[in-house]
């Protein structure tokens, strides 16, 4: 296990990125905590997420793909 994702920074606080959410390359769509380190991750590429393939507070793995994103 790597660690667990987040899809945003506290229980009230808005998603980063949602299904229809535009990203670009510099976009933070969550947050994955490993080692009590809450650890941004940022979009690789830009374009639209078209589905979340994780859901919140799940475990995830080393190279997991969490987000489907159409590029423009």
């Amino acid at each position: 296990m790597v660690g667990t994702f987040y899809t945003s920074a506290s229980p009230e606080s808005p998603a980063f990125a949602t299904v229809g959410t535009k990203v670009g390359a510099d976009s933070i769509v969550c947050i994955i905590e490993a080692m009590k380190v809450m650890n941004e991750i940022q979009s690789e590429i830009s374009g639209t997420i078209t589905e979340v393939l994780i859901e919140n507070g799940e475990a995830v793995e080393f190279g997991q793909p969490l987000f489907k994103v159409k590029t423009a």
